[in-house]
């Protein structure tokens, strides 16, 4: 069972950290090739349940991320991509 199931009583008490998160991007990585398993024997009607399962989890990680703004990797920042972009440039490797 997900653990983004929870009781409504337990709800907004639980801690965030790396391994929760870990636990559910590998259960997301298993309910994909649920998904997938299935479609190629072309049982999608079984594949519901664990799409479910799955837009639930990928909602509670989005929401975490969201709530977490400081935790942007660096590479996202949109003014070290333009140094990036003007570096290659001026050292000749600018692309066209």
């Amino acid at each position: 069972m997900s653990i983004v199931f929870v009781p409504k009583k337990l709800r907004g008490k639980a801690k965030i950290n790396q391994e929760t998160i870990q636990r559910l991007l590998d259960e997301n990585d298993q309910l994909i090739r649920c998904v997938a398993e299935y479609m190629q024997k072309g049982r999608a009607v079984e594949c519901v349940q664990y799409q479910q399962i799955l837009h639930r989890n990928i909602v509670y990680l989005a929401t975490i991320a969201d709530a977490s703004p400081d935790n942007m990797p660096p590479s996202s920042n949109p003014s070290s991509i333009e140094t990036s972009a003007s570096t290659q440039t001026v050292n000749g490797h600018g692309g066209t």
